[in-house]
């Protein structure tokens, strides 16, 4: 049983997705979400159950909570599943909790901790007790990245035999990017306007940049009405682009030159990955696990938080040279295909279900092969 709290596009949600959609090969998934959306539409078309909770909400409602857990423990009863698998802070949580009632063993997946650096202290003094209470119920983490490893383990919230890495993957694309290709270079962004994605940093860097270039914004949020401020304020209007939510990245970052994502906090961005998939380069906060997929001078550049002068440098450095975006993108390709692939992640998640029961072992074919995506039938 795959639990998580929202539906919505996101990192989050396509992760679980192409979790599903590779485990289906060889287990029988079930998806546990609080509504309906993108995530469920994209299980639903794989053939794969999903059952909505509209209880499991994200923000704190202790009566809405409270019939949560009692909802999964009685979804638990139910359906009998031998694993739960839980996403993102509250249906991690309340799915920990309601698969103690039901004695069976659950695996929470850390995409980012809620108490990374980067966080305020205040949400530290209430994430920092929370999960480290939910640890008593969590037999496996797993971790997107060596960073968020450490962070677990500084904090006192999990063990160092709890915890395994599992890097992020992503469903592969045939749609490439010229990254050196004549014209003005185009920039985009692809991140959800909301903390702790950083768009005004970026802009603020922009707006000092004496290269041409265009840039392209895709996402939404609530932030979406200060960046579109910041866009007037630093008279960009003309050099930027808002593309809004879409779910045709591949195609945007293959019409791209460079690909950005600047934040405060992060685990193992998908973007990240999605941008060296298109074999572009990538220029990024180093912050949580970018630095494990990012390699500084090699396939891109990595900036240090909040630092808009750094942040400026590096992307006029790659706005001026197109030989060097050609080689970086082309190197960020191959370890793409090296390290990142959706089969990768999938087999190494299976792996860990193996620790926690022999059934799971038994059903790891050698080679596994993940499914193939429906879409592209």
């Amino acid at each position: 049983m795959m639990v998580v709290t929202r539906a919505e596009a996101g990192g989050a949600q396509v992760h679980v997705r192409d979790l599903v959609d590779g485990l289906r090969a060889v287990l029988d998934p079930v998806l546990v979400v609080g509504n309906e959306g993108f995530l469920a539409d994209e299980v639903r078309r794989l053939a794969v159950p999903v059952r909505v909770l509209p209880e499991l909400v994200r923000e704190l409602s202790p009566r809405k909570d409270l019939v949560a857990a009692r909802r999964l423990r009685a979804l638990m009863a139910e359906l009998q599943p031998d694993l739960v698998h839980t996403h993102s802070s509250k249906a991690g949580l309340l799915g920990r909790l309601a698969a103690r009632w039901a004695g069976i063993p659950a695996i929470h997946t850390a995409h980012s901790w809620a108490f990374s650096d980067g966080v305020s202290r205040r949400r530290k003094a209430f994430a920092i007790p929370t999960e480290a209470l939910a640890a008593r119920w969590t037999q496996r983490f797993i971790v997107v990245s060596e960073a968020d490893r450490e962070v677990g383990l500084r904090y006192g919230v999990a063990r160092d035999a709890q915890v395994r890495v599992v890097h992020n993957g992503v469903r592969d694309s045939a749609l490439r990017a010229s990254p050196g290709g004549a014209g003005i270079p185009r920039i985009t962004m692809v991140a959800r306007m909301a903390a702790p994605k950083d768009h005004v940093l970026l802009l603020r860097a922009l707006a000092g940049v004496n290269a041409p270039f265009r840039l392209r914004l895709v996402g939404d949020g609530p932030l979406r009405g200060q960046v579109e401020a910041m866009i007037e304020e630093l008279g960009l209007g003309p050099k930027v682009e808002l593309s809004g939510a879409r779910l045709d990245v591949d195609a945007l970052l293959a019409d791209s030159q460079i690909a950005a994502l600047v934040s405060v906090q992060e685990g193992f961005p998908l973007v990240v990955l999605e941008g060296m998939r298109a074999g572009l380069p990538v220029v990024a906060s180093d912050v949580g696990g970018v630095r494990e997929a990012v390699g500084h001078g090699r396939t891109g550049f990595l900036v240090p938080r909040g630092d808009v002068q750094t942040l400026r440098s590096q992307l006029e450095t790659l706005l001026g040279d197109a030989a060097l975006r050609e080689a970086m993108g082309r190197r960020g390709r191959e370890d793409y295909e090296r390290r990142f692939s959706v089969t990768g992640m999938v087999e190494a998640t299976i792996q860990v279900y193996g620790e926690l029961s022999p059934r799971f072992a038994a059903a790891l074919p050698a080679p596994l092969t993940a499914a193939p995506d429906p879409r592209s039938a």
